[in-house]
């Protein structure tokens, strides 16, 4: 981050591709080549995304520390700002505040099996603790992705699940609430499939991410298998507008999730007023 923590870094779109209908993924780069050699981040922080004459919204950097050649965010077409987001193409500038926020406790999970439990665009915050641990894989034990969609033309990193389900070191559980002919995996709600798994609470770690009912359904799954509140870790989104902790839009009793997360535990969440 620059010395001024309002102000956006010079970056430029190095690549795009879709991933389903209303969600694109960027690739970018920082202007200045030190900047970029220098920049360094944890997985689940975020950062802002400006789009210079519109403004700017928070995305969190979905591409893992680990790889550095570009830095990676997947943007669902919601309003204003993401819309055009959407019209930007390789070599347009943008700006680039970061990074902000919290992260996952990568270190405390070594040793212990992981599961990570994702609903649509929610794969994106998942997918850099995931990628970060499978570049360390011998530091984490049994590595789970539960992951859906409404349908399978609403997944996202398509390529990529094909090649972690190829893998022979992480099991891959994919479902859809509505199927089409080529649908060869699972159907149904994320929670259930997680149910019907029975995962292990012992030496684990869930760690879910996707649309609010889907992740208050897969909590409630998690507590039935066993899952203590200090085993469930889940990222929240908050309206984050100065990323610093200023200007309170995100802000839940005392915490403010742009600084103190967007990264909580179970049992932290619980101590916040139920306000989200």
């Amino acid at each position: 981050m620059s010395a001024n923590p309002y102000l956006p870094s010079l970056a430029t779109i190095i690549e795009t591709f879709d991933e389903t209908p209303d969600v694109k993924t960027f690739r970018v780069v920082l202007k200045d080549e030190a900047a970029m050699r220098a920049f360094t981040f944890q997985p689940g922080q975020v950062a802002q995304l400006s789009v210079f004459g519109t403004g700017e919204s928070t995305f969190v950097i979905c591409s893992p520390p680990t790889r550095m050649d570009y830095l990676q965010f997947s943007v669902m077409r919601v309003g204003e700002l993401t819309h055009r987001l959407h019209t930007l193409r390789e070599g347009d500038p943008i700006g680039l505040r970061g990074p902000l926020g919290n992260h996952f406790d990568y270190e405390s999970m070594k040793g212990k099996d992981i599961v990570f439990i994702g609903g649509g665009l929610g794969l994106a915050p998942l997918r850099t603790l995931l990628l970060f641990m499978l570049d360390n894989r011998a530091d984490y034990g049994n590595i789970t992705l539960i992951y859906g969609g409404r349908t399978p033309e609403h997944l996202c990193f398509k390529g990529e699940l094909a090649e972690w389900a190829a893998r022979g070191d992480m099991r891959v559980e994919l479902t859809v609430d509505n199927p089409d002919k080529n649908w060869a995996h699972r159907v149904g709600v994320v929670p259930a499939v997680l149910t019907d798994l029975a995962v292990s609470p012992e030496n684990a770690v869930a760690v879910t991410c996707g649309p609010p009912i889907m992740i208050r359904f897969t909590i409630m799954a998690l507590e039935k298998l066993g899952f203590t509140d200090e085993q469930i870790v889940t990222t929240l989104e908050r309206r984050m507008k100065c990323g610093v902790g200023l200007c309170g839009r995100c802000n839940i009793g005392g915490k403010f999730v742009c600084v103190d997360g967007p990264v909580f535990t179970q049992a932290q969440l619980k101590e916040l007023p139920q306000e989200f």
